[in-house]
């Protein structure tokens, strides 16, 4: 079978939720991957940042082939020998006391939000089913019905309602605007430290620290989605470190496998995820074995490999070449570490076809809010292979 014939296929058979380049891959080493036709790719997308340790990562994929000769799932109903070296390891690696696991970043911002609530009606005295969750315009936090109601893109809410209540939208990277949001029913605000699909939107400095000082002013828990800007991407183990800021809540998963198996989970203090009592939340597969001893190989790696100073050596180095290239059609480069995104004006016709060009040319890359191409290769990637991506770019973005 060719590329078009696995195309065909999909476009037959499955649901048309998505649209993405046409590549149909099938092989992946450290920050290459590779087609059906054999043509290799440096992946400048790294699974929405999933793949910080690169692909197939010998000790991930080790403990993967170890742990699935044992067992692979005993559910909740049961305890495992691996989830709480998981936990464990979790909690010395972030300052939390507290993980509870999940398997997607939906899910355990789901479980960020139903904690968030519970904490506001048991300790704070917020009346029952009143609480608020303040978040920002052009948030990006998943799917589920309960997110997208909370989506300033009507895109991904047009014909999916009745939406739930309970949240205040403010503008990204305005203090003020929060501070003017809290009301006495106010549970949490949930802020993505660095907006990854509305076009890695970095705030203003400081804006993190404030919200930190806002809340604790205000008895109000700060969430922190570090799912697509965690676990070293940014050049920290968690973007808001970068302001010295420990969120009460972080909600983490993507890089918590390597790309290897769905796997995230929550953050927190004992006084928080403790309130949950049993039959409250839960997960079929989160904190399996398989999971956990993924998730201990995930992390380790990362530590390791001192992959958080990796990215803030390489993404300084990307960055600063990408600025040098000399074309009208780029109208800002913004990121952190290795979260780096171009927006073009939209004179230039769309980043779609920016991508398309870097996809003929052996680069993988996607656009995200029409005008914005999202860099962001894995941690493990060589300073020579961004050498060599970094003249198809220019050239690509010079056309």
């Amino acid at each position: 079978m060719n590329t078009q014939d696995y195309i065909n296929l999909e476009a037959e058979y499955g649901a048309n939720n998505y649209k993405p380049l046409d590549v149909v891959l099938n092989g992946g080493k450290g920050a290459w991957v590779t087609d059906v036709e054999g043509k290799r790719y440096l992946d400048c997308l790294s699974g929405y940042s999933a793949v910080n340790q690169g692909h197939c990562h010998p000790k991930i994929v080790q403990a993967s082939i170890d742990q699935a000769q044992k067992i692979g799932l005993t559910s909740r109903a049961f305890r495992n020998d691996k989830m709480g070296l998981f936990f464990k390891k979790l909690v010395e690696l972030t300052g939390y006391e507290m993980v509870l696991p999940m398997n997607t970043g939906a899910e355990a911002v789901e479980t960020a939000i139903k904690v968030a609530r519970k904490w506001a009606y048991v300790s704070k005295g917020v009346p029952k089913y009143e609480a608020e969750i303040i978040v920002a315009e052009g948030n990006f936090h998943g799917r589920t019905t309960t997110i997208v109601s909370f989506s300033t893109e009507e895109f991904y809410k047009e014909m999916f309602g009745p939406f739930t209540p309970g949240f205040v939208i403010v503008p990204y990277g305005d203090i003020e605007a929060i501070k003017a949001a809290i009301t006495p029913n106010t549970a949490a605000i949930m802020i993505e430290p660095i907006q990854g699909e509305n076009g890695v939107v970095v705030p203003p400095d400081g804006y993190l620290k404030q919200i930190a000082e806002t809340c604790h002013e205000n008895n109000v828990l700060f969430i922190a989605d570090e799912i697509q800007t965690g676990l070293c991407r940014t050049g920290k183990w968690f973007a808001c470190q970068h302001e010295d800021v420990h969120p009460d809540i972080t909600v983490i998963g993507k890089a918590l496998s390597g790309g290897m198996y769905p796997i995230s989970a929550v953050l927190s203090s004992k006084e928080v995820l403790g309130l949950f009592k049993p039959g409250e939340h839960g997960s079929t597969f989160g904190g399996s074995p398989m999971a956990a001893a993924i998730g201990i190989a995930a992390l380790e790696v990362l530590d390791e490999e001192n992959l958080a100073e990796r990215a803030t050596e390489l993404g300084k180095y990307f960055m600063s070449e990408l600025r040098k290239i000399d074309t009208p059609a780029v109208k800002e480069i913004r990121g952190r570490g290795m979260l780096i995104g171009v927006e073009l004006f939209p004179e230039a016709g769309g980043a779609r076809r920016y991508c398309e060009m870097l996809q003929d040319e052996g680069i993988l890359a996607k656009e995200t809010h029409d005008h914005v191409i999202r860099f962001a290769p894995a941690l493990v990637v060589e300073k020579n292979d961004l050498d060599w991506a970094l003249a198809i770019i220019a050239d690509v973005l010079k056309r």
